[in-house]
């Protein structure tokens, strides 16, 4: 039999209420005992919450959601107390006094959703990606993934593959019938169709790449006003300027949110061929291998001096030295300020294009790797003649979506997800 849960689903005390939730089989005969009446079904009501022992914990807004119909699929209760420390710690001992009561482990009230059939897998992961979103661009994809686009989109999927299947049985079953002997005309039109659809999804930004942000990094020779203008881009004084070379021995990173977009600033050691202090060395080494990892690069050096693909940035508009620098995208001064918000602006425009657009659901890993061996098993399987390895091709990349939406996984992979939620979740 399913254990009843409970968990402090608010956030944590002191505040103005806390909200106790309880879901299980014994949730409404719990509900009753602490208010010592019966509660009307999805309709608030005020109650005086009492110890077995008649003992007055609170006087509460209670819930009462019988089940199926309700977020986790089970009966499930809520208490909205007053949110001090002692009232909610009164009630949540009252709670583990009850007999076949427990407390709830990290995510188990979303995994009892999930095993339920209210929620699939991908809108859980969308759900986890919501309570850590830190940013607007986070928010509006994680909201589009746990409000189920992507799921919706699967299932559409999943279903065409199913009438594809139906078409490739049927010239299994009547290949001897005069009526049916080859694939019907459409077929590979239908499978094109779906190729596409699918590689469009594979196209868009990852969502990794919010929680990373647009990663920006500042390089150039020693003494070009990297570490200056890395601190007036992240608004902290993170990194030590010096007039000295080789102030910046390593790597330093910053992440900040700039008009709602998550960027990963990164200083860098001053680029030179040789030095006779080693750890300097290793600092540029460090540096070379950032400019692979950056989505851009700032290079504040000589002009045409730098990796391909950079932004030539004069970092001494402010007149203080610096090399000419004729064809600069910007020049800036990170002493004055100077086009400092301009460059910003430059950069949030950049990024708008490589993030997943406002609103926009973006695949995680898992799930980009999950479509890509859809795609790669139908994309075969159409260039193949013999019915039963088309009818293969189908099939796996039917238990590919499977395995996105959660109707095939396995117990680690769960545990892993939804041990990133946090208690009451």
């Amino acid at each position: 039999m399913t254990e009843t849960i409970y968990a402090l689903s608010s956030g944590a005390p002191p505040a103005a209420i806390g909200i106790i939730r309880i879901s299980g089989p014994k949730a409404g005969e719990v509900l009753r005992a602490l208010a010592g009446r019966d509660i009307p079904a999805r309709s608030a009501s005020l109650a005086r919450l009492k110890t077995v022992d008649g003992e007055l914990l609170d006087e509460a807004l209670v819930l009462w959601f019988p089940g199926p119909n309700t977020a986790t699929g089970e009966d499930l209760a809520e208490l909205h107390c007053h949110g001090g420390r002692a009232v909610i710690a009164a009630v949540e001992t009252a709670l583990g006094a009850m007999v076949g009561l427990r407390a709830a482990l990290p995510g188990e009230f979303t995994r009892r959703s999930f095993a339920n059939g209210r929620i699939d897998l991908a809108e859980s992961e969308g759900l986890a990606d919501l309570l850590s979103a830190e940013t607007q661009l986070q928010r509006g994809a994680a909201l589009a993934m746990a409000g189920g686009v992507f799921s919706r989109a699967i299932e559409g999927w999943r279903a065409r593959l199913l009438q594809l299947t139906a078409q490739v049985e049927a010239v299994l079953d009547f290949s001897d019938d005069d009526d049916v002997s080859e694939m019907p005309i459409t077929f590979s039109d239908d499978v094109g169709q779906l190729l596409a659809e699918w590689r469009q999804w594979l196209d868009r930004p990852r969502a990794e790449k919010l929680g990373e942000g647009y990663r920006v990094v500042l390089a150039g020779p020693p003494n070009t006003g990297k570490s200056t203008l890395f601190n007036a881009l992240v608004d902290s004084e993170a990194a030590i300027t010096s007039p000295l070379a080789g102030t910046t021995r390593d790597v330093i990173e910053r992440s900040v949110a700039i008009a709602g977009i998550p960027f990963t600033f990164v200083d860098t050691a001053g680029l030179r061929d040789q030095s006779d202090d080693s750890i300097e060395m290793t600092g540029i080494e460090r540096a070379r291998s950032q400019l692979l990892q950056a989505d851009c690069i700032l290079w504040l050096g000589p002009e045409g001096e730098g990796p391909e693909g950079v932004w030539e940035v004069s970092s001494h508009a402010d007149g203080k030295g610096g090399a000419s620098k004729p064809n600069a995208l910007i020049a800036v001064s990170g002493l004055t300020g100077e086009n400092v918000s301009e460059l910003k602006c430059l950069l949030v425009e950049d990024a708008r294009d490589a993030l997943p657009k406002p609103g926009e659901a973006a695949l995680n890993r898992r799930q980009h790797g999950l479509l890509g061996e859809a795609s790669g098993a139908l994309g075969e399987a159409v260039h193949f003649s013999d019915p039963l390895l088309i009818a293969e091709g189908l099939r796996a990349a039917r238990l590919s979506f499977d395995r996105l939406t959660g109707r095939a996984t396995t117990e680690d992979m769960l545990d892993s997800l939804f041990g990133r939620f946090c208690i009451g979740k």
